[in-house]
């Protein structure tokens, strides 16, 4: 009988841990919140973020054509439901509605960037279509003949046949301080206001033909010019054929709607090389039971490793918690290589933690090797 109690206590123990096993890793996948508070976003964006760094250009929108093209390889070899960290402004969007990450933190030397992530924030959650948040984000007022089955080519097309209207823009950039200050309730000074104000500006004036080198003149290609605008990028696809970008349908708008009304894309001033800014992202994260998904760097490490501070970059990302699943994204032009062979242009990957071992181990010499390195 004793035998028998044995048996049954030992059967019923490991029942309970066959229970308890997967229901912990569920607790642990759910340690991120379901949304932020808006005193918990601004905390958390102003805690992490270093003093406002200088870059040689604005960078109010990508040029970089090719981003796509990683996506479909993206969803074969990342986990879903981790954090991505990004840099720079829109292309993250298209990045964050194909991944679907728990969250997302946009880290940027320029606190410019971070204004407008907010100008972008406020633009997104007052416009319930694509439709409607074209026209407020370019000033002009909406076309008649578009719905929510529009493609973002003929949404482009109407817009950019309609001018730029004054008394839209001043309305518009009051509903966006009024957003942010009294409903959302951040704390931003005036000097903030006039810079985003400033970047609000930028694109009523440029409209859909908005560039990188807008108001960059005499960067990029051609003495700034040749450049792809708005429209070029939202149109682009992976490769396969399928365009993803955030504006491409409905469904992806508003899957960043509501990644953004819930407060879950933050965005944060900070060197990649510096002290603070990715050290407590990461620290953020392994707080919450939750890995690096995806890194998007742009090409940021060619500027660290012009200005030496590579390692210090290199020595931040072995703090995040990452595994065999976290990738790079970068961008590559210029002639480089992809260690797959072949010219290659527009988006690289590259796996965070084989790549921090090799640099690690000496293997990364140079930003030629970082390239070489990707794939």
């Amino acid at each position: 009988m004793r035998n028998l109690r044995r048996g049954l206590l030992a059967a019923f123990i490991v029942a309970v841990g066959a229970v308890a096993a997967p229901m912990a890793a569920r607790l642990a996948a759910q340690g991120l919140p379901a949304r932020l508070t808006d005193t918990e976003f601004w905390q958390l964006s102003a805690s992490m973020s270093e003093p406002n760094g200088y870059f040689r250009s604005d960078n109010l929108l990508s040029n970089e054509t090719g981003y796509q093209y990683v996506i479909p390889e993206l969803l074969k070899t990342t986990r879903p439901g981790g954090v991505y960290l990004g840099v720079a402004p829109e292309q993250n969007f298209t990045y964050i509605v194909a991944l679907h990450p728990a969250m997302a933190f946009i880290v940027d030397i320029r606190r410019g960037n971070l204004l407008e992530h907010l100008m972008y924030k406020a633009l997104i959650e007052l416009s319930p279509d694509r439709a409607t948040y074209l026209s407020r984000l370019f000033s002009r007022r909406r076309p008649a003949g578009l719905d929510t089955a529009s493609t973002a080519a003929a949404l482009f097309a109407s817009i950019d046949t309609v001018p730029r209207d004054s008394a839209l823009y001043r309305q518009t950039l009051a509903a966006i301080d009024d957003h942010l200050t009294h409903d959302h309730g951040f704390p931003l000074d005036q000097e903030d206001l006039q810079g985003l104000a400033g970047i609000f500006n930028a694109f009523f004036e440029a409209g859909p033909e908005i560039s990188y080198s807008f108001p960059n003149q005499g960067y990029g290609y051609r003495g700034g010019r040749g450049m792809p605008n708005y429209y070029d990028l939202m149109i682009q696809n992976d490769g396969t054929g399928l365009d993803r970008s955030y504006l491409a349908t409905e469904t992806n708008y508003r899957t960043l709607r509501d990644f953004e009304s819930k407060n879950l894309l933050v965005p944060v001033v900070g060197n990649f090389g510096g002290p603070k800014a990715l050290r407590a992202v990461g620290q953020y994260i392994r707080d919450h039971h939750a890995i690096v998904m995806a890194f998007y760097t742009s090409n940021v490490e060619q500027y660290l490793w012009q200005d030496g501070i590579a390692a210090q970059f290199y020595d931040n990302v072995a703090t995040l918690p990452i595994d065999s699943t976290s990738t790079f994204i970068r961008s590559a032009g210029g002639g480089f290589r992809g260690s797959g062979g072949g010219f290659r242009l527009g988006s690289l990957l590259s796996p965070m933690q084989a790549f921090i071992d090799d640099f690690k181990h000496g293997k990364i010499q140079s930003y030629f090797d970082v390239i070489q390195d990707s794939h």
